[in-house]
């Protein structure tokens, strides 16, 4: 499995991964035009992917260094504290349930100049176990 943190979704947002570990991640994103929705404020979708995004990192390093091919996200709730229009979002995630078949990861989104939380959010990861069959059927 390939971990680029710069492909993908992540490169489309501009998300930068300041520490990935098995027991933590801190990600940051320099919020410009393509964030935001039409009122001027952060999209909620952007709050949303960075949550999944800031979980799915060090999920899918605790699962390989389980010996498993890695983990996909099945579960998003995400919750819009503060609205934001410009800055920096940084979200960090901690393991709060790690398991043979999931995970469950609590993401904090705080903008770094003042360090108010915007968004908080769980995602529940399924640790994949044969990834043939990951999108199939």
């Amino acid at each position: 499995m390939d971990l680029d943190a710069t492909s993908g979704l992540n490169g489309l947002l501009g998300v930068e991964f300041v520490e990935v570990t098995e027991d933590r991640c801190v990600s940051r994103i320099e919020l410009d035009e393509r964030h935001m929705q039409p009122y001027g404020i952060v999209h909620g979708g952007v709050y949303t992917a960075l949550i999944e995004l800031t979980a799915s990192m060090p999920a899918a390093v605790w699962a390989l260094n389980q010996g498993m091919p890695g983990s996909v996200g099945v579960n998003n709730n995400t919750d819009f504290i503060k609205a934001t229009r410009q800055g920096v979002l940084v979200a960090s995630a901690a393991p709060v349930h790690r398991g043979r078949t999931q995970q469950i990861w609590a993401v904090e989104v705080r903008d770094e100049a003042e360090n108010r939380l915007r968004a908080r959010g769980n995602v529940r990861m399924a640790n994949i176990t044969n990834l043939e069959t990951v999108g199939s059927g």
